[in-house]
């Protein structure tokens, strides 16, 4: 039972529930053990009071017995006989037999002493505890009993036909009622020493533990992107020990998120150039192929070489933005106040020009503060509000196809700001929405998209406190919308 104790303590629990057993299950077999030791201590000492009473209560009884002549002459008043038999709740019992067996005066229900040599000492009582029928109750008392053997006469004590036997008893009620008292009077304390001592140990464990709790909710409260080193400077050794070493991760993540971070912005500047010149090239090859009557394959395969040139310069300006959306290069630009609704407005007028190419509707619906609607205030970086805007209508004239409409709303609510995309292109299948914004996912392989729009106006919302979502329009289409806290 112990065993599956400690085992369910020490399976998967907090380590001040450990500590908490360990430190008070000494305490608590520690008390068992004072307990018996007290009880044993309290029953020896009623042991001795008792027969330290039925001694002196044997030696009484025996000088009302004088030996005379070749017999006994008993003085034993009425009035002593009361005496001795006056508490009904602890009445002493006595008998005078001699030979010993043979009665003479008393009660005849005490029983002879088992364990008394054949020789026995005489002039010293001998004790021993035993039971008698208790004839009104039915039951069996427990008695504790005192025999003294006397010899008398000028005979050889060793003459059994001349020696005398004395027993006293009395219940051993009372004597269990004052052990019982002893313990209780000194259990008693203790326990509540050792619910106090408890008490001091839980509060000293959860004294030792708090720099422990601190250096959790220093590390729990922390976003996944904050790898600024832990201060612990209070804290005991062994926690500075574990906070340095927490530190020293730390500090090697951030180093390597940082190389990466560098090694990603430095190529995708690197590769722009190269890649405006590809596609300055192929453009211009497509013009003199196209003057080259007869080379159908070859204008293919330029064209080709052309939507690939696309396709990485893109690739390569997404990088360039993801890169700007990270917290660290967030830190570098300001945040303002700004009307969202007038951003969204400004945005959609921009990209008229590049939804006619595509032969895409594009609208905006939403009324301007100069016509009296209210701003739609929010506190954010006005080039990455701006960069998610133009990366979701941007995602939205791409995979609506031609002939689709492409709708911009912006709406607010008490403490909110809702900015909605919606279309009636062939929308995506279903229960890939949640996905959309996962980065390098594509919901189709049309286009020549590279699957990282949508993740960077996730993270742009998401820096902003704000959340994305995705939903489909029936009987076909795509609504994507964004929603920012209003600025107080």
């Amino acid at each position: 039972m112990l065993h599956r104790v400690l085992r369910w303590f020490g399976a998967g629990t907090s380590l001040r529930r450990q500590l908490l057993l360990w430190l008070l299950l000494p305490q608590l077999v520690l008390w068992l053990g004072g307990a018996l030791f007290t009880f044993k201590l309290a029953e020896r000492y009623a042991n001795q009071a008792v027969d330290a009473s039925l001694s002196q209560a044997s030696r009484a009884l025996a000088r009302q017995v004088k030996p005379m002549g070749t017999g006994l002459l008993i003085d034993f008043p009425r009035a002593a006989q009361d005496v001795l038999e006056a508490d009904p709740a602890d009445k002493l019992l006595y008998t005078v037999s001699s030979p010993p067996g043979e009665f003479i005066l008393g009660n005849r229900q005490l029983p002879l002493p088992q364990s008394v040599p054949e020789h026995p000492r005489l002039g010293e009582p001998y004790y021993y505890d035993s039971q008698v029928a208790n004839p009104q109750s039915g039951s069996t008392d427990r008695l504790r009993v005192a025999a003294l053997y006397l010899h008398y006469g000028d005979v050889d004590g060793e003459d059994k036909g001349r020696t005398m036997l004395v027993q006293v008893a009395r219940s051993s009620a009372n004597r269990e009622e004052l052990a019982r008292r002893l313990l209780t009077d000194m259990v008693l304390p203790l326990s509540l020493l050792m619910v106090l001592m408890t008490m001091i140990v839980a509060a000293g464990i959860r004294a030792g533990l708090a720099p422990i709790a601190r250096l959790r909710s220093l590390v729990e409260g922390r976003k996944p992107n904050d790898l600024r080193p832990i201060e612990l400077h209070v804290a005991p050794q062994e926690l500075r020990t574990l906070a340095h070493a927490i530190n020293e991760l730390l500090e090697a993540v951030q180093s390597n998120v940082q190389a990466q971070r560098r090694f990603i912005s430095d190529a995708a500047h690197q590769l722009r150039t190269p890649l405006a010149g590809l596609k300055s090239q192929t453009e211009l090859a497509l013009k003199e192929a196209a003057e080259l009557p007869g080379e159908p394959a070859l204008q293919e395969r330029l064209q080709r070489v052309h939507e690939s040139a696309s396709r990485s310069a893109h690739l390569v300006n997404q990088l360039l933005t993801l890169a700007r959306t990270e917290p660290e290069s967030q830190g570098a630009q300001s945040r303002v106040k700004l009307d969202l609704a007038r951003l969204a407005r400004e945005v959609t007028a921009e990209l008229v020009p590049r939804a006619l190419q595509a032969g895409v509707d594009l609208g905006f619906e939403g009324a301007d503060a100069s016509d009296g609607a209210t701003p739609l205030w929010v506190h954010g970086v006005p080039l990455l509000l701006k960069e998610a805007l133009v990366n979701v209508i941007d995602n939205a004239l791409r995979y609506a196809g031609r002939g689709a409409t492409v709708t911009v709303q912006a709406s607010g609510d008490a403490d909110r700001a809702w900015l909605s995309i919606r279309d009636n292109g062939p929308g995506v299948t279903p229960g890939s929405e949640g996905r959309l914004f996962e980065r390098f996912y594509r919901a189709t392989l049309s286009g020549n998209g590279c699957g990282l729009g949508l993740a960077i106006v996730k993270e742009i919302v998401e820096r902003h406190g704000g959340r994305v979502s995705a939903t489909p329009v029936q009987p076909q289409g795509l609504q994507l919308d964004l929603i920012l806290p209003l600025a107080p």
